[in-house]
């Protein structure tokens, strides 16, 4: 799956589903970064996301790789 298939997921629900999938301490070990480890919120990690491209592209493939359970 490539990058375009995030075509019309917003950053917000992305990041979400990720949340409830693997769980903020799972995500921090898979992506480390300070807000899925320290105090995490969805608001604060999508102002980092959103002004960090290296970090939102690894989020991105972290989400393309994972298998949800749908």
């Amino acid at each position: 799956m490539s990058v375009q298939a995030l075509h019309g997921i917003t950053l917000e629900s992305l990041l979400t589903r990720l949340v409830e999938h693997y769980g903020w301490a799972e995500l921090g070990r898979r992506i480390d970064i300070n807000c899925f480890i320290k105090d995490p919120s969805i608001k604060s990690s999508l102002k980092f996301l959103r002004k960090t491209p290296w970090a939102r592209d690894k989020v991105e493939q972290l989400y393309l790789a994972t298998r949800f359970n749908d």
